[in-house]
């Protein structure tokens, strides 16, 4: 599938440099042609000779080159691309992606491409969860910018977390997807939230609920398999990212509407997410002691997050909402779906006997306003696989 591709490969500073190396062998062992920009930072981490001796090709690495630069060497390298790679990319090169800085070799290709461009984050634990890179990542997605990773594990600072950078394979993986023939879903855009969300009592405790997110994010990735570009706004979970798809992470579930109505306009929308549905009044700044009394919770009503995007001006195309129930689980659907304003509903048993929370399977009613569809168990992701394979007869047929 790679065989004649034009790769622009640029290599940023930090400790996981080093499995470009392994990148550019895959690639080229799959027919590519890998050119590489290799910043003053990940110089560092790998030489200019592994770099070459790998590629077969000149590496590039200053932007005042009089030999390079007397060609625009800068323009030439990113419009001679079929696909500019940026593995890894640090928080650095992302903020100067997201902001338009030019000050490099690297940031000034990666402002003069009219390619598209698939990002490898990697950085420590807190860096990538901080907002300012999150940020950056949501800015980068919405102008079309495909990424790939970050996984969780152990980091080379010591720390453990999401900032590992993909693997090799996973990334050559996703380079071919961008060369894939055109999907079903390309052009759309679509939110899906997933996972809990966490309401705090105080600085330690809070409530929440037993969802995983294992098929709300099962849902994007199929999404953003079929071709839609997908945002995820998930709750807390340990699931790992899914490729290709922008992530947004919360805790609140007002924290999950407005990050939801932050990436509207969409044309799909599904909300998967177990979304608590009261939250503490007060919470209280500081731990409460046991002091032999029972306390009290005044609780109040979160914001109804499918049923306020389904009834808002920027609804979009195609709203699916899922209804978690122990009991009468297709009657309880069938109201939330006149109710919240869906298109579908995907009614599963959450009782603790289906195993559901947590679990790798799934059994789901999809329930609509002219038909109820009884799928039968299966896997998290073959749940999602169907519902996209759904959405996209629902949009062929329009």
């Amino acid at each position: 599938m790679l065989a004649g591709k034009r790769i622009l490969l640029i290599i940023a500073g930090g400790i996981a440099a080093y499995k470009s190396l392994d990148l550019i062998r895959r690639l080229r062992e799959r027919g590519a042609a890998v050119r590489c920009v290799l910043t003053r930072a990940g110089a560092q981490f790998v030489t200019p000779l592994s770099v070459a001796s790998l590629s077969e090709e000149k590496v590039y690495d200053d932007l005042f080159s009089l030999t390079d630069e007397s060609e625009m060497g800068h323009i030439r390298l990113s419009r001679e691309a079929d696909l500019v790679v940026v593995a890894p990319a640090t928080a650095d090169l992302l903020g100067k992606m997201a902001s338009g800085l030019a000050d490099d070799l690297a940031s000034t290709a990666l402002l003069a491409t009219d390619k598209p461009v698939l990002v490898a984050p990697t950085m420590n634990v807190m860096m990538w969860a901080h907002p300012a890179v999150q940020a950056n990542m949501a800015l980068l997605a919405a102008r079309g910018v495909r990424r790939v990773g970050p996984g969780s594990g152990e980091l080379a600072c010591g720390e453990v977390g999401s900032g590992r950078m993909a693997e090799p394979m996973q990334i050559v993986a996703a380079i071919e997807d961008v060369f894939a023939a055109p999907r079903p879903l390309a052009g759309r855009r679509a939110i899906v939230t997933s996972g809990p969300t966490r309401e705090p009592i105080d600085p330690v405790r809070y409530i929440a609920n037993r969802s995983s997110g294992k098929q709300g994010h099962a849902v994007a990735a199929a999404l953003a398999a079929a071709g839609a570009e997908t945002v995820l706004v998930s709750g807390p979970t340990a699931e790992p990212d899914p490729a290709g798809v922008a992530m947004v992470r919360v805790e609140t579930a007002r924290e999950m509407l407005a990050a939801c109505e932050a990436a509207l306009p969409a044309d799909i929308l599904v909300c998967a997410a177990a979304v608590v549905d009261w939250r503490p009044a007060d919470v209280a700044t500081s731990k409460l002691k046991k002091d032999g009394s029972t306390p009290s919770l005044l609780l109040v009503e979160n914001p109804d997050i499918l049923a306020t995007l389904a009834r808002g001006a920027a609804r979009p195309a195609l709203v699916v909402g899922f209804a978690a129930e122990t009991d009468a689980v297709v009657a309880y659907a069938r109201a939330k779906l006149a109710k919240k304003n869906c298109d579908w509903i995907l009614a599963n048993d959450v009782s603790p006997a289906s195993g559901t929370f947590g679990g790798e399977y799934n059994t789901v009613h999809l329930v609509a306003a002219d038909r109820v569809e009884d799928w039968p168990r299966m896997t998290k992701a073959e749940v999602a696989g169907r519902l996209a394979e759904r959405v996209v007869r629902h949009f062929a047929a329009d």
